[in-house]
Formats: C-alpha cells, sequence, structure tokens
C-alpha cells in the first residue's frame, strides 16, 4: 500500500521568529512513526526579524523563511509557490512565532491580520479537496482567518480565543497533548506551547494529531 503523503510548512527556524523546533521535529517523528511520508516547503520570503533566542533582543541581520526552515528540513526543502495540492493527503503547519509574522502578521494584527497568499492558496487549496489539515500551537489562527467558521483549539489563552472567535471560528479548550477534531472540516489542532507543556506533551500532541489525519485519509 502507497504511503500517505504529508506536506508540512516551515517558517523559519526558532520559537521566538520562526517554526517551533520541537514542534516542527515531533511532527515530522510522527508522520514518520505512523508509516507515512512528508515534504517540507516554506515561502521565500524575508523572516520579519531576527531574533536572540537568549535574550529576545531584536538583531540587525537579517534571514529568509525558506533558508533557515531548511535547517529542520535537513536541506529538503522547496519553495511553497511550488505546492502542489493533488500530491498531498494532509497539510500539517507547526506552530512557533514564526506563524504569526512570516506566515501571516497576527502576532501584530490580531483578529485584523492577514495571511500569505501561498499559505492561504495551500489551505484553500487541501480543504476545498477535502483533504486533512493539522495545525500546532499557534498555527490554527492561520486556519481560522483563511477558513473562518471551522473549530479548533489553541489551550486556554483568553486574548487568542477571543481572536480565534473574531474571525469567525469556534474554541475548544484542551489540555497538554490534547487534540481538537473538526470532522466536517477535516481539521486538527493541538494546543503544544500554547500552554506550559513538556517535551514529551508536544509528542504525544503531535502523535495524536497525525494519527487522527491519518483516520481520516482511510
Amino acid at each position: 500500500m502507497q504511503k500517505k503523503q504529508f506536506a508540512v510548512i516551515l517558517s523559519g527556524c526558532g520559537h521566538q521568529d520562526g517554526a517551533e523546533i520541537h514542534e516542527a521535529t515531533l511532527a515530522l517523528w510522527a508522520i514518520h512513526k505512523n508509516g507515512a511520508d512528508f515534504q517540507c516547503y516554506a515561502p521565500d520570503i524575508k523572516q520579519h526579524h531576527v531574533l536572540n533566542h537568549i535574550t529576545g533582543q531584536e538583531m540587525s541581520e537579517k534571514r529568509n523563511v525558506l533558508i533557515e526552515s531548511a535547517r529542520i528540513a535537513r536541506g529538503k526543502i522547496a519553495s511553497l509557490a511550488t505546492f502542489l495540492p493533488e500530491s498531498f493527503d494532509g497539510l500539517v503547519i507547526p506552530g512557533g512565532f514564526g506563524a504569526a509574522k512570516n506566515l501571516s502578521n497576527y502576532a501584530f494584527d490580531g483578529a485584523d491580520c492577514t495571511v500569505n497568499s501561498d499559505v492561504a492558496r495551500a489551505v484553500k487549496a487541501m480543504h476545498g479537496a477535502g483533504k486533512p489539515i493539522g495545525a500546532l500551537c499557534i498555527a490554527p489562527v492561520i486556519l481560522a482567518k483563511v477558513l473562518g467558521d471551522v473549530t479548533l483549539t489553541i489551550g486556554q489563552d483568553k486574548a487568542t480565543i477571543a481572536n480565534l472567535v473574531a474571525m469567525g471560528a469556534q474554541h475548544t479548550p484542551t489540555l497538554q497533548g490534547e487534540i481538537t477534531i473538526d470532522r466536517p472540516n477535516k481539521i486538527v489542532t493541538t494546543p503544544c506551547y500554547m500552554l506550559n507543556s513538556r517535551v514529551d506533551q508536544i509528542a504525544e500532541g503531535a502523535d495524536n494529531l497525525i494519527r487522527a489525519m491519518l483516520e481520516m485519509m482511510a
């Protein structure tokens, strides 16, 4: 039987200004653990800014989202502009502030945010084709903005929940490792580091998310 194929959209490298490395890596681990395969993508755009992950201070250097994401993908990554929805069975978006700074500008504009055009195109194409989409941590805000009336989780944060509702989505509170499944829309979300989580809890959430997505592909 042919392996199910996941497209994974990364947003840089490092939770303060890119993809959250544990979430991204453990999502990839869960895909392979459950007998599927993946291809990583990222938009070929400038990173919003670069932060020192020790001090949290902004640095003067400039970086590229695709090139930074290649650090996580070990170089096996493609520009999101080349994404073809017919080649994949599911789409996964790990969190980290890159999802809210590079894939969208949610970190700055909240419910009034815009989403990168290539990201929005991928989400709309997969949703329109009835294929499952998974989002971790803060990344569900992207699905709320693009798709509107969907059911998601980001854990417990009241301000983010209010923004999700303002964008037309519905929220389900969750704890570490738990997932929320919107079966009609084939969307699976998990809170990850939106809560005070350990690495093993991130792995549990990622594994639960991927397994739920695979069940939808059966």
